[in-house]
């Protein structure tokens, strides 16, 4: 295993294990909806973002603990984007990591009430003294993560890609698409840290940039894997935004040329931490992981 594979591994068990604790739990009558948010955040997936999460506050040394309740917090809003973006009114999935989606399992209700619940305990989670002692940092990230998350962010991100399928986008349109719907929420996963850590504007920068490559890194290689991946590498279905005739990075490349921008944004990512030095050899390995991945 390398060392990236263990950290990854570490991180993402941490990171359970803190979900698990701050998930709510009863068995009255609204306790299908946290049976649903357990589901949904349990069902796996590689924990890329608190990963971000917990190696950037590394570079600050932020404390563990305030470091597992931002990464957890970020996880419950991309695993609540998920939910959402699986229903039949959005991309009308009916797998994700290999399993039933939570709409298939729980009816489209408790799907849409799983996702509103799951985005309102993460900013509760990020609002908490718990979180950080400090409230200006506690308002500094939930400021953030909203406008990672909202409008401006990956929800309209997710409007154009709905908008995507009645006309064609250029290289232009996608890229901005992919960078709201996929790149802002990755961007504060890696600016978190920096938050918690009360670091400078050129630190921030320096991520913010970094993350913004790797955002774009991703999607490209996750639009070659939905080209040329499996449904079991992926546990997923693969074809779909061919079969709507959606714009993607590989469609309008070939996926030759994408695949050779997406090493290069990963190379690109991996210059705008410089000034980290070492301490940010785990965040190169991401990168690099990033664009090899085969799921």
């Amino acid at each position: 295993m390398s060392r990236l594979q263990q950290a990854l591994a570490e991180a993402a068990a941490a990171v359970t294990e803190e979900m698990e604790r701050l998930l709510p739990k009863g068995d009255g009558l609204e306790g299908r909806v946290f049976e649903g948010m357990h589901y949904a955040i349990m069902a796996g997936g590689k924990r890329l973002r608190p990963f971000l999460v917990m190696t950037s506050a590394q570079l600050f040394n932020v404390s563990k603990k305030s470091a597992l309740r931002a990464a957890a917090a970020v996880e419950m809003v991309h695993t609540y984007s998920l939910v959402h973006d699986d229903l039949p009114a959005m991309d009308d999935d009916d797998l994700r990591r290999g399993k039933p989606t939570c709409h298939v399992k729980f009816g489209e209700a408790t799907a849409i009430l799983v996702g509103d619940a799951l985005l309102t305990l993460a900013f509760g989670i990020l609002a908490d003294p718990a979180t950080h002692s400090d409230p200006e940092v506690r308002s500094g990230l939930v400021t953030a993560l909203a406008a990672a998350a909202g409008a401006k962010g990956m929800v309209g991100g997710q409007m154009m890609d709905l908008e995507a399928e009645n006309q064609m986008l250029d290289i232009g349109a996608v890229t901005r698409l992919q960078r709201l719907k996929t790149g802002e929420l990755i961007a504060f996963s890696c600016e978190a840290g920096a938050i918690l850590g009360k670091a400078g504007e050129p630190a921030r920068h320096a991520l913010r940039a970094f993350a913004h490559d790797l955002g774009l890194a991703f999607q490209i290689t996750d639009d070659l894997l939905d080209t040329v991946g499996s449904e079991s590498d992926l546990g997923k279905k693969v074809g779909k935004d061919a079969d709507a005739g959606k714009a993607t990075f590989v469609s309008i490349l070939g996926v030759e040329r994408a695949r050779a921008q997406a090493l290069m944004l990963a190379e690109q990512a991996v210059a705008h931490l410089d000034m980290f030095e070492e301490k940010a050899d785990l965040l190169r390995d991401v990168a690099r992981f990033v664009v090899e991945r085969r799921k």
